[in-house]
């Protein structure tokens, strides 16, 4: 089959080849912009996703230590009601016979009372008292010591305490 193009055609033809071409151009030139939104929007999510990794790597460490926290709160507190329902269990049984307490005399007169002369000596040393200061107060009446730990025994015959060293009576006037 032969066909006869006309000057008319061949102009057609090569009006619809530049208006192709001009399509195909400003078709080049939209992709080539949405390209390059696509590769700035990916590289801004590709910084939200560092930055959120980032974050997210910083609360894990934040809630890690937090949990180490609260792991260690709760040993402490399981150790404190230990604590505790032993000395609800003493409180609830009493004294007994023998047990020991300690007073600790300011000038004569009562200041604290400890379970132990030990509990005394570490008390008194967190307050500014040397712990290696304390000496026999011999013959010297209670008063005249600033600060003297004097021992008590429980007695139940008495249902009451009495002191652990008492000192030696002396006639009055020398008289028997």
């Amino acid at each position: 089959m032969i066909r006869i193009v006309t000057r008319a055609r061949l102009a057609q033809l090569e009006d619809d080849a530049r208006t192709a071409n001009e399509q195909a151009r400003q078709t080049s030139v939209a992709a080539d912009a949405a390209f390059g939104r696509h590769v700035r929007e990916l590289y801004a999510v590709t910084d939200r996703a560092e930055r959120a990794e980032v974050a997210t790597t910083e609360v894990g460490v934040l809630l890690a230590r937090a949990v180490e926290e609260l792991s260690a709160a709760h040993q402490e507190l399981l150790l404190k009601d230990i604590e505790i329902r032993r000395l609800r269990e003493d409180l609830s049984r009493g004294p007994r016979e023998g047990e020991t307490l300690t007073v600790l005399l300011h000038y004569g007169e009562p200041h604290t009372v400890y379970a132990s002369r030990e509990d005394a000596y570490a008390d008194t040393a967190t307050h500014g008292a040397d712990p290696d200061g304390w000496v026999p107060s011999g013959e010297r009446p209670a008063s005249a010591s600033m600060w003297r730990c004097e021992a008590f025994i429980y007695n139940a015959a008495s249902n009451g305490f009495r002191r652990a060293y008492m000192p030696d009576s002396k006639p009055i006037g020398e008289a028997a």
